[in-house]
């Protein structure tokens, strides 16, 4: 789950505070092409209020003018289908080819949107299954991240951090990454053992600091697939030792802050260590996509984008290898 979605709940709970009638609506299937993903979600009230989104702008229009009209679904889901011809997907504004099935529900205590919303509050992964058949919502937590789930009589939907960024060093750029990095839906360990004056650290429940050795937390966390890992503290001391058990985990996304001459001296001393070729060419150093950054936040964004890249599938290979060749 997104921190768009995330946003979403919370969202959802003010209105009701407030003493509003809200439904929910999920993306449950796509096909072909779609704007959004599946499990993401969008709430509207028959005041037109409107949270979140799953599409452009055209399909959240015609549910509105819905409610408007007094649709509302019963106890049982309503489940709403769009762009199955070529002329609906155009009137929709969905791509070509571009079909979506969505999941609408009157929120309830049935919905157990609450007790979602205080697991992802506490950083906690779980699961929210609504069974279609009769409207009723059960939460559960999960040792590991779940795949969302959609049969005719069953919707299930993962939330909490199942995303992971450990980044070592805690300066200025690491505070503009953070800030960033939380709305894509990432958990946060941020490691610096030194003593750093002048920094403030804001507390949020998707952020945690520590001060160990960043190559005893590596370790101690054994990054999976789902995690990246950043070196941003300019020491050699600190950020080598973090990289020498970072490629050699499994995380997705290994990079270190540092010029091209930096990065070559560090790859010269990482291959003095027990790392094989295949592992220092994993390292993405300088970090971050060729953007022309200068200042931190710039600097935070073209690492988040490199990352979303690999975390997407994105192959941008030869766009840096022409960078590589023009430095």
């Amino acid at each position: 789950m997104d921190g768009v979605d995330a946003e979403v709940l919370d969202t959802i709970a003010r209105w009701q505070s407030q003493g509003d009638d809200v439904l929910l609506a999920t993306v449950a299937r796509t096909w072909g092409s779609a704007p959004r993903p599946v499990g993401a979600m969008m709430a509207l009230t028959p005041r037109a209020r409107v949270a979140g989104s799953v599409s452009g702008g055209c399909i959240e229009d015609d549910l509105l003018a819905k409610v408007a009209g007094g649709f509302r679904p019963g106890l049982r889901p309503h489940v709403q289908t769009y762009g199955l011809s070529a002329d609906e997907a155009h009137r929709f504004g969905l791509p070509c080819g571009g079909t979506l099935e969505l999941v609408i529900e009157c929120v309830t205590p049935r919905s157990e949107l609450d007790a979602m919303r205080s697991a992802i509050a506490a950083g906690r992964l779980g699961v929210r299954e609504l069974d279609l058949r009769t409207g009723q919502a059960h939460v559960r937590g999960v040792a590991q991240p779940a795949a969302f789930a959609y049969t005719p009589t069953r919707l299930s939907v993962p939330f909490g951090p199942r995303w992971r960024i450990i980044v070592i060093g805690d300066g200025q750029l690491t505070q503009h990454l953070v800030h960033m990095a939380l709305p894509l839906g990432y958990q946060i360990v941020i490691c610096d053992p030194r003593d750093i004056h002048g920094i403030e650290h804001e507390t949020h429940a998707h952020v945690t600091r520590t001060r160990e050795m960043p190559d005893d937390l590596i370790v101690r966390l054994r990054p999976d697939g789902n995690t990246a890992i950043v070196a941003l503290t300019h020491d050699p001391k600190l950020d080598d030792m973090a990289l020498l058990e970072a490629l050699k985990s499994e995380a997705f996304y290994v990079g270190a802050i540092g010029s091209h001459r930096n990065q070559a001296s560090r790859r010269e001393r990482l291959a003095m260590f027990d790392l094989t070729t295949t592992q220092i060419e994993r390292l993405h150093g300088p970090v971050g996509l060729p953007l022309g950054s200068r200042t931190p936040p710039e600097i935070a964004l073209a690492i988040l984008a490199q990352m979303t890249a690999l975390r997407n599938g994105v192959r941008y290979g030869a766009e840096v290898r022409l960078r590589d060749r023009a430095a």
